[in-house]
């Protein structure tokens, strides 16, 4: 995989959007009812929890993009059935978020269009690179502070299945 140049990469981000796939690890727990994985990370809005995921890389299959970031951020695979995603979500940088009533969520740095996965793990999680921690917690009590439009965007993948 060849990279891009930081100054070439900024202007790609400045001029169209980023295709990205998004994911939950989703989980039954022991004692019952739905969890879901999210890990802490730094980001513009200070340590938050959030979803994971990134960019799709030019030749790189929406499985193979999800599996990447889950060994990236966890150092672990996911189970995903298919291609197809969950959910798309897209995400603005707030001097060009819409204001037709779209739902999106914030991100300062890029717009980009992610296509969002419900995945179960394989292995035991291990926060790695931009993961300060990872955890499990259930869907109707998400830890706080989150990245603005993640618990958005479960509430709408889980509505959605």
């Amino acid at each position: 995989m060849t990279y891009l140049p930081d100054d070439v990469y900024a202007l790609i981000e400045k001029s169209v959007p980023i295709l990205c796939v998004d994911f939950f690890p989703f989980e039954v727990a022991p004692e019952g009812g739905e969890r879901v994985g999210l890990i802490l990370r730094h980001s513009p809005f200070g340590d938050v929890w959030c979803h994971l995921g990134g960019r799709v890389h030019r030749g790189e299959s929406l499985r193979a993009a999800v599996d990447r970031h889950a060994r990236d951020t966890l150092g672990v695979s996911v189970e995903l059935p298919c291609d197809q995603p969950d959910y798309v979500y897209q995400w603005f940088p707030a001097d060009i978020a819409p204001t037709d009533g779209t739902a999106h969520g914030d991100d300062p740095r890029k717009h980009s269009v992610g296509l969002t996965y419900l995945t179960r793990l394989t292995g035991a999680a291990s926060p790695q690179n931009e993961a300060l921690d990872f955890g499990y917690f259930p869907v109707d009590a998400l830890p706080s502070p989150m990245w603005p439009g993640s618990a958005d965007l479960l509430a709408r993948v889980l509505q959605a299945r």
